[in-house]
């Protein structure tokens, strides 16, 4: 185990793919505001030896505006960031946004197939799965070799898939880690006009398709059920989130119409979850495009913002004087570690194997579910059945991914068509011949990014 409340020794660290520069900072910010983490070693990794370079600038600069005294390392060398290490986070993409995401946009466009964000599921998600698997079993491996009792906290999508793999494929200790449970809650709070800081939830399902089971706030007269006021809320046109590049944000239609249809409010964004199901994403049907203002090829966007503001961003927090500011976030990531560190309890959503927590999803899928956080780790909080049709939706896309991780561990190609056959995107707009035959062009088009023995 990790060191626990009574071990006086500092926790080891470590970042893969800490040239993620600012969600890196953001993360260490959260580790380093906690005394009792201040004195911690940070092993930084990454392949990209100048984002390596900025991002261990920044952690000392980061470190020095919380009066924080870490141990920080830098290295390309994962065996030896990972030696010893109590924690790993991980936190990389493989194949970048060139060529991996543009290919993995362009060219199912060219069979009619249009996306939004292409991570976690859909024909996208599939592929960035495949590339992504081996890369995360190559840090687990790394782990049970140098590091057997550390923690993998992963924050690399598609997770569930990636979580499933490193569960089935090796003996380390895994949680997938994301945001949406947390950043949708404090969303709907806004839209209902209370404190986010009385809401309560209880929520479960899987990665980017949990849903509020009960949703409430506590007052000084006591709980109350916020999903009636929710219902009446969603008579209304559908609030406005903030997003990149559209200067009026965008609409939240797509989930305030699946709470209409469903009774219950799910986590991931409209732009996500879109492209989960066969109903908003249709040829020949812009009406619907328009109507629950899709963001399509969001996700490059969102790449292309990135990279054209990465050397405004590397100029700046290379700046020794421009201010570097720490902010609090509200990534699990901080609690979880400062949590088995000290014995402080916390209670998270987090990604594990479903293993007797939720009845009526298959035994060893990746779950979302509530998880205790103490000295003696991370502990999944049973959830029992889940309403059966939100179960049924779940499914769905858990085909897709089981399907995805066994092509991958198995070596089996067909398996990568069966995935793609099974995705409710995917299969709504193409048929056999064109689903088999995109796969093809795909696996080619990524080449080394794919594993040898599907190509």
């Amino acid at each position: 185990m990790p060191n626990l409340a009574h071990n006086d020794a500092m926790a080891r660290i470590t970042f893969v793919g800490a040239g993620s520069t600012a969600f890196a900072r953001n993360l260490l910010g959260d580790i380093l505001s906690k005394p009792e983490l201040a004195g911690s070693t940070v092993a930084l990794h990454d392949i990209d030896e100048e984002r390596l370079r900025t991002s261990e600038l920044v952690a000392h600069r980061t470190a020095a505006v919380v009066g924080a005294a870490p141990n920080i390392e830098a290295t390309t060398d994962l065996r030896r960031a990972i030696d010893g290490s109590d924690y790993v986070v991980s936190m990389f993409q493989v194949g970048g946004y060139e060529p991996a995401t543009v290919t993995d946009f362009e060219i199912p466009k060219r069979y009619g197939l249009r996306q939004t964000i292409g991570d976690t599921l859909g024909i996208g998600g599939i592929m960035r799965g495949l590339r992504t698997i081996p890369a995360l079993l190559e840090v687990a491996a790394t782990m049970e070799q140098a590091a057997a009792d550390g923690l993998l906290l992963n924050y690399v999508n598609p997770m569930a898939m990636l979580c499933t793999a490193v569960d089935r494929a090796t003996s380390i200790r895994t949680i997938g880690l994301c945001h949406s449970v947390q950043g949708t809650a404090a969303h709907l709070a806004d839209d209902l006009g209370v404190r986010f800081d009385e809401v309560r939830y209880r929520c479960a399902g899987i990665n980017h398709m949990a849903f509020y089971l009960d949703f409430w706030s506590e007052t000084t007269d006591g709980p109350v059920d916020l999903y009636p006021a929710l219902a009446e809320r969603a008579t209304h046109p559908a609030p406005r989130r903030a997003l990149r590049g559209l200067p009026d944000g965008l609409a939240d239609e797509v989930r305030y119409e699946m709470f209409r249809r469903l009774g219950y409010f799910v986590t991931e964004s409209s732009e996500h979850f879109a492209e989960y199901v066969p109903w908003f994403i249709k040829s020949g049907r812009e009406d619907l495009v328009d109507r629950f203002e899709i963001p399509l090829d969001e996700y490059p966007r969102r790449c292309e913002a990135q990279i054209a503001g990465w050397k405004v961003l590397r100029d700046r927090l290379e700046d020794p004087q421009a201010e570097v500011r720490v902010r609090p976030s509200n990534e699990y990531g901080s609690g979880i570690i400062h949590s088995i560190e000290t014995g402080e309890p916390r209670e998270i959503n987090g990604n594990v194997a479903n293993r007797g927590l939720i009845d009526n999803l298959p035994e060893g899928a990746c779950v979302e579910v509530p998880c205790l956080v103490d000295e003696h780790g991370v502990q999944p909080t049973p959830v029992g059945v889940l309403p059966p049709h939100l179960a049924a939706l779940m499914q769905t896309n858990i085909g897709v991914q089981e399907l995805t991780v066994e092509a991958v561990l198995s070596g089996a190609r067909e398996h990568v068509y069966h995935a793609a056959m099974l995705d409710p995107h995917t299969a709504a707009e193409l048929d056999l011949e064109q689903i088999w035959s995109l796969v093809d062009d795909l696996l080619e088009a990524h080449g080394g990014f794919i594993p040898e023995s599907l190509r």
